[in-house]
């Protein structure tokens, strides 16, 4: 990833989080296709018990991904909110923006025993289950067995040791408080989820500046109501 302002990156632990709680992202090889890269939208598990981070996927067998040799360095590139952000929504002229979050995760992967696709099944499903509570947590172990050996037995488990975590979180870091307040004014005022997360985040990173002015009337959603409940950090 280029980070294009030191202002915009996401230090590693964070960035880590960030990709962690989203656990969902683009599964990026070189040479699994003869003319060119190869992808697949996977979800993941991160792994941060050990010295090395390790991301958890798997790929449907008859995926290209599912034959690429032990070693292969890959990437798994994770996004957050993003919206676009007019050059009329700043409060001075000139300026065409895309905001977003996004982390990539690079390193070698391997493919795991078809012993561990239960252990894998059970430790995703968990994950992905518990952003469901208070509803009561689905498993494999209720599916009929037959189904579940087919279906365990259609995938194939991937692992990959994360040696590089880049993240970039472009908030207009850089802009004076007039533009910024400008454009957390417009991005809420669209209603649409991504700018609602996106215009969130910029009222976190800058807290003490005040959002509502006039406008606030003629918005469709409260700002009051998607602000933060706890104090925000500087990094929203």
């Amino acid at each position: 990833m280029h980070v294009l302002k030191p202002a915009f990156q996401i230090e590693r632990e964070e960035a880590l989080d960030v990709a962690g709680q989203r656990a969902f992202g683009l599964f990026v090889a070189q040479g699994a296709h003869e003319t060119g890269p190869s992808g697949s939208h996977i979800p993941f598990k991160l792994d941060r018990s050990g010295s090395v981070p390790i991301a958890h996927f798997h790929v449907a067998a008859g995926n290209r991904l599912a034959a690429i040799p032990d070693g292969t360095e890959c990437l798994l590139a994770v996004w957050g909110p993003d919206a676009y952000v007019s050059n009329d929504w700043y409060a001075t002229p000139d300026h065409v923006t895309w905001l977003y979050e996004a982390v990539h995760l690079s390193g070698p992967v391997r493919r795991l025993c078809l012993e561990d696709n239960r252990k894998h099944g059970d430790e995703l499903l968990e994950t992905c289950e518990a952003r469901l509570l208070p509803k009561t947590p689905w498993d494999l172990e209720t599916m009929e067995p037959a189904k579940r050996e087919a279906m365990l037995r259609s995938i194939v488990v991937l692992e990959m040791e994360i040696e590089r975590v880049e993240g970039q979180r472009k908030l207009n870091q850089h802009k004076s408080d007039e533009d910024h307040v400008s454009v957390a004014r417009h991005l809420f005022a669209t209603g649409e989820p991504g700018a609602l997360a996106i215009a969130e985040k910029m009222w976190a990173l800058r807290p003490h500046l005040d959002y509502s002015a006039d406008r606030e009337a003629e918005m469709p959603v409260s700002l009051a109501s998607i602000r933060p409940s706890r104090t925000p950090t500087a990094c929203g």
